[in-house]
């Protein structure tokens, strides 16, 4: 099955790639940051409890204690406020800054700089490194390393017991161990599902800029197709004049043969003048004006009533009966798409046509069946991109353009090659009414 040229569709897409994009992606790591919170949170209140009365080291406990019951707040606040407003890189850098300070806190009361625990400040650089923008990573790291500063020369010293004054090395060892061990794991852990995030993100504009370079090749298109458009009508309108005039003459009047084939002649140019007054139609045409609820065997079955007398001598098999009582939207480029489709497979196959339509999972398949060569592998590969075609310049419009119009309907587009030879083409749109809903 082989693509034809195509240039009686203009199509105006209205739908976008689905996918995260740089706002849901700052969501996102802000959920990773709250997620880490609450890790922060419960560990520094084991960790005060434990040290305090497991090893008898005195702390301020109500203090500390304190300062993680406003990081847990603060932890409440955030989650509610990501619910009812957007999520910006300023909101991130802000929580970084506020786990900085809890944890400046935290070893201001516990020891300060000499705290094994300090190397905790890497893992908000880190983090802060890979979110923010080099202005923001630029103030976090100035905080931090002033942070680090201030507990150099202020902080409240460790007061720790006598019987374990002599074991204070093995303890300050082992405490920068737990706390070595506390920042690879969770940054291993974070640093793999943010990089996922932004992953996602930069194949959702990756996706945005291929979709938008195909809108711009629409476009143009479009622009093309109405100025042929313009150009055709003259000609074509010359045309219809002559044939008319043929008609009445005596010669051909009284031959038959000659007669039927002036009057298949003029058929033919009059669908080549609806073809083109489709075409500015649609070009002056207000996104969705066209749009409308149709039932799909009724779409189904005037198409293929025209569709059949344009190839009266190629079987044709119709099977409408699967789309009983389903009602779907349709517009023009629909209508072309299907055409299109129909046109291609005929080409292909001279030994015949199927077009059948059946309901699958709330959509409505509308397939198209040849028994051709099929499709080559590279056509397959690259479905409904611009120009697809093994047939040369100007050709493989006809899948890009029925896949643009099924994607702006809120459906797709599938191909396949059958094992029995020749090739299916499927356009699956969502349904408006659905059987069991009428």
């Amino acid at each position: 099955m082989t693509d034809a040229p195509l240039l009686a569709l203009t199509l105006r897409r209205a739908g976008r790639p689905s996918g995260p994009s740089a706002e849901t992606a700052a969501a996102e790591n802000m959920r990773q940051l709250i997620q880490l919170r609450w890790i922060a949170v419960v560990g520094q209140t084991l960790t005060i409890l434990l040290v305090h009365f497991g090893l008898g080291v005195h702390l301020p406990v109500v203090e500390m204690l304190g300062v993680a019951l406003a990081l847990a707040a603060a932890n409440l606040l955030a989650t509610m406020a990501m619910l009812r407003h957007r999520v910006r890189e300023s909101d991130v850098l802000i929580a970084l800054l506020l786990d900085m300070g809890a944890l400046t806190l935290q070893l201001y009361f516990s020891g300060g700089a000499t705290n094994p625990f300090i190397s905790l400040y890497l893992l908000q650089v880190v983090l802060g490194a890979i979110l923010l923008p080099p202005p923001a990573v630029a103030l976090l790291l100035a905080a931090t390393g002033l942070s680090y500063a201030l507990l150099i020369v202020r902080h409240v010293p460790l007061a720790l017991p006598t019987g374990l004054v002599a074991d204070s090395a093995d303890l300050f060892a082992i405490g920068r161990w737990i706390g070595f061990v506390m920042v690879a794991g969770l940054l291993v852990l974070f640093i793999v599902r943010i990089s996922r995030n932004l992953r996602a993100r930069d194949a959702h504009v990756a996706d945005l800029r291929q979709h938008a370079a195909e809108e711009e090749g629409i476009v143009r298109m479009g622009l093309f197709a109405s100025g042929a458009a313009h150009e055709l009508g003259t000609p074509l309108g010359t045309l219809s004049v002559i044939l008319a005039d043929w008609r009445r003459e005596p010669k051909i009047a009284e031959d038959a043969q000659l007669l039927a084939e002036v009057e298949e002649m003029q058929t033919e140019v009059q669908r080549c003048k609806a073809i083109v007054s489709d075409i500015l139609h649609s070009a002056g045409q207000p996104r969705g004006e066209a749009m409308e609820r149709m039932a799909a065997e009724d779409f189904l079955d005037a198409i293929a009533g025209a569709w059949r007398a344009t190839q009266p001598h190629l079987p044709f098999d119709y099977r409408p009966a699967g789309a009983d009582g389903a009602v779907i939207a349709v517009d023009p480029a629909l209508r072309q798409a299907v055409w299109n489709l129909l046109d291609n497979a005929a080409e292909a196959s001279p030994a015949g046509v199927r077009l059948s339509a059946e309901i699958e999972d709330s959509m409505l398949a509308i397939a198209v069946r040849d028994w051709g060569d099929g499709f080559a592998p590279e056509t397959l590969a690259h479905l409904g991109q611009l120009f697809q075609s093994t047939k040369g310049a100007g050709h493989g419009l006809g899948l890009f353009l029925a896949s643009n119009v099924a994607r702006r309907l809120g459906g797709r587009l599938e191909a396949r090659n059958l094992v029995g030879g020749g090739a299916e083409v499927r356009l699956l749109l969502p349904l408006v009414i659905s059987q069991e809903a009428r």
